[in-house]
């Protein structure tokens, strides 16, 4: 029998343990479950994480692919890795900026430290981000902007301490099993409780105590309307505000009328008065893709953290809580050399600069002056500064706001995309590198409470696949010889990442294979071999909490304080009027996995609508010739917006508000109806809010036949 081998699940940022265990004959895996050494999960494991690791959907890739006569034909190694080589290099000619480099969260830690070495040390590009962009950075630039440092203040061994549980524009009970048994097990308790602040009447809000259905976008006005209710009935921590921050008065002055707030966040004064109730006691404030993902993403991620602030909810049992999608997108923050250099080095800082250049043996006028216009931004630059595009990992083409644009530029661009899987964007390839997946590869992840464990490989992979790690080395080796000593070996790059990060604020030089084969996980930052951190900021003991006397702070911004925001709302880009009278929100379902690559769903996506919004259409729907298992027959639509059309099958849900049409992020048609404007300081798109409308299928169809006679 074939041995069980403890690793990590790649399939959210939960980062529990499982032990894998590959057949006695041929490639894949026959046993996965939860590790009960594991230190994070002690052996939980959600049936998701089981079934999309064990056995997905999705077509593999399992030969290297290269583009021939417009098609896309199987091809040698040797050729596939000579083209990509030779188009990346034409490209290069003309400038570094001429090639984009896309990575993802979904990569090891060491490949996502390896390709931003190539992206920024070999090909000195500016033009390199990852998918992690497009869920996280609202809530990376909202905690630099407060503490000086990205991540979360809190771990998980603050969620049995808490008493107030704010779950705000996040659904962790479809997103993050494990965690959300872990914060409704604590809600339970009988001195605590769970509040979730959603649109939607989501899986969260079914088993919460109190549900604040603001309206979309509502969230800065919100957040706003219950820090001045605080402030009205004398609820500020005044003497830690006084201690450990700055900005508070300058703040107090600019805050609204609580009730005038309320209102534009389409909610009661008694909803603000429950949540500012709530922070009164121990509070973890957690948030998601629905504060993230607004041009007023990082004003609304601050306005959360001033909340905890003002309210003194930076201790033990209490802060603000992002929760993180993607399974290694904190690992990416701190290795990629993305937003900033390895371990949170500043990137415009030139002795950072230097050390990082002499560490990685290249000249630092190599290095782009900035990190680039985010993955909008690259996408914008196609055509004109770009010339090629290397994917890894990542599905723009489904995954990308306004997503026809992805395509249409993709198309003019020579484009190599490294996966596992033949995604949307594989069809748009010159081409194609197969790389393995989990259970087949070796290194690390980070997840979203700072903690990294190991990913090993429970089973071998087919000869047509390498891992990324390997082909980020093989493309350097072709592109940027001497880049990489030796061919990159997963333990000697963790060690020299980890090498790179001492002293910084995302110290990993603590961290070894040989430690974390010992200790199974450890949490940053860890600047000693028997170092393994725990609340970040707070240097009170924790038997201590109680005590205001014994509390001190120390924060790495200028002050050595926290600091509190003063960010504006911006107006939604897109409203709804008379000919788009309907807000489109998406979001993620239980049962499917981001662009859908693992969890394949029928065609077309289900539109979910409120009874009211689908008896107002009625007349209009279309309605199917066979019958669903529930006996009803299933009726389809068109939602519109201003860039595309998409076919929908109609699903009445009284979780909807009326007024908003709700769509999977999963399925890859969707991302053709939203718009690509972007938060002005972290680049991150306004996925959650845009207008449509619904059409019958007859409506359109006479449409496109008058258009097409005129």
């Amino acid at each position: 029998m074939t041995e069980l081998v403890p690793t990590t699940c790649m399939r959210c940022a939960v980062g529990c343990g499982h032990v894998q265990q590959a057949p006695e004959r041929g490639y894949g895996l026959e046993t996965v479950r939860g590790d009960a050494a594991h230190p994070v999960n002690q052996g939980l494991a959600c049936q998701r994480g089981v079934s999309e690791t064990a056995d997905p959907d999705g077509e593999w890739l399992t030969r290297p692919l290269e583009r021939k006569d417009g098609e896309l034909v199987p091809t040698t190694w040797e050729s596939a890795l000579q083209r990509a080589a030779g188009g990346l290099g034409n490209a290069l000619e003309s400038g570094s900026d001429s090639v984009a480099v896309l990575g993802s969260g979904q990569q090891t830690n060491e490949a996502a430290y390896a390709l931003g070495k190539l992206a920024r040390g070999g090909f000195g590009t500016r033009y390199y981000d990852a998918n992690t962009t497009l869920c996280m950075a609202s809530a990376v630039t909202a905690y630099y902007d407060a503490f000086g440092s990205d991540a979360p203040p809190p771990t998980y061994d603050d969620i049995p301490e808490a008493e107030s549980h704010v779950v705000w524009g996040a659904n962790p009970a479809a997103a993050h099993p494990v965690m959300f048994r872990w914060i409704r097990q604590s809600a339970d308790e009988d001195d605590s409780e769970l509040i979730v602040v959603d649109p939607v009447h989501s899986e969260t809000a079914e088993v919460a105590d109190h549900h604040v259905p603001l309206e979309p976008g509502g969230d800065l006005a919100l957040a706003r309307a219950v820090l001045a209710r605080v402030v009205e009935t004398d609820r500020v921590d005044e003497e830690f505000v006084a201690e450990a921050t700055v900005g508070f008065e300058e703040l107090r002055t600019e805050l609204p009328d609580a009730a005038e707030a309320a209102e534009m966040a389409g909610v009661s004064m008694d909803d603000v008065d429950r949540l500012a109730d709530a922070l009164a006691d121990r509070t973890l404030c957690y948030w998601g893709m629905g504060i993230n993902q607004s041009v007023n993403g990082t004003a609304a991620a601050g306005a959360l953290i001033d909340l905890c602030l003002a309210t003194g909810n930076l201790r033990p049992g209490s802060g603000p809580f992002s929760l993180t999608g993607q399974a290694n997108s904190m690992g990416t923050r701190i290795c990629s050399s993305k937003g900033s250099w390895p371990g949170q080095r500043p990137f415009a800082d030139p002795d950072h600069r230097r050390e990082v250049a002499e560490t990685w043996d290249v000249p630092v006028s190599r290095f782009p002056d900035d990190p680039g216009p985010g993955p909008v931004g690259i996408v914008d630059a196609i055509g004109d500064d770009i010339d090629a595009v290397y994917a890894v990992a990542t599905n723009p083409v489904a995954g990308m706001p306004d997503a026809t644009r992805v395509r249409e530029k993709l198309e003019d661009s020579f484009l190599v995309v490294q996966d596992a899987f033949r995604s949307e964007t594989v069809e748009y390839a010159d081409v194609v590198l197969p790389a393995a997946t989990w259970g087949e590869s070796e290194g690390t992840t980070t997840n979203m409470e700072r903690t990294i464990s190991r990913v090993r490989a429970a089973t071998d992979t087919p000869g047509g696949v390498r891992t990324d790690l390997t082909l980020i080395g093989q493309l350097a080796d072709r592109l940027v010889p001497d880049l990489f000593d030796d061919r990159p070996e997963p333990e000697s790059v963790f060690d020299e990442f980890a090498g790179l990060t001492a002293g910084t604020p995302a110290d990993c030089s603590g961290i070894s294979y040989d430690r974390l084969e010992a200790e199974r996980a450890i949490r940053w930052p860890a600047p000693e071999p028997d170092v393994s951190a725990g609340y970040r900021y707070y240097e009170g003991s924790e038997s201590d909490a109680s005590d205001a006397t014994e509390d001190s702070w120390s924060f790495p911004t200028q002050s050595g304080r926290a600091r509190f925001s003063t960010g504006e709302a911006r107006p939604l880009p897109e409203p709804t009027d008379e000919s788009y009278p309907f807000t489109l929100t998406t979001a993620r379902r239980p049962d499917a996995y981001n662009t859908g690559v693992r969890t394949r769903e029928d065609e077309p996506p289900t539109a979910r609508v409120s009874p009211a919004t689908a008896a107002a259409f009625a007349d209009e729907l279309e309605t199917s010739a066979d019958e669903r298992d529930d006996g009803d027959d299933e009726r389809f639509a068109r939602v519109v917006s201003r860039r595309a059309s998409v076919t929908v099958s109609i699903e009445t849900d009284e979780a909807i508000p009326d007024g908003v049409v709700w769509l999977p992020i999963h399925h890859p048609d969707v991302n053709d109806l939203t718009l690509p404007d972007v938060d002005p300081r972290s680049n991150e798109p306004n996925f959650k809010q845009c207008a449509v409308r619904l059409e019958s299928l007859r409506e359109r169809d006479g449409r496109s036949i008058a258009e097409a006679s005129a």
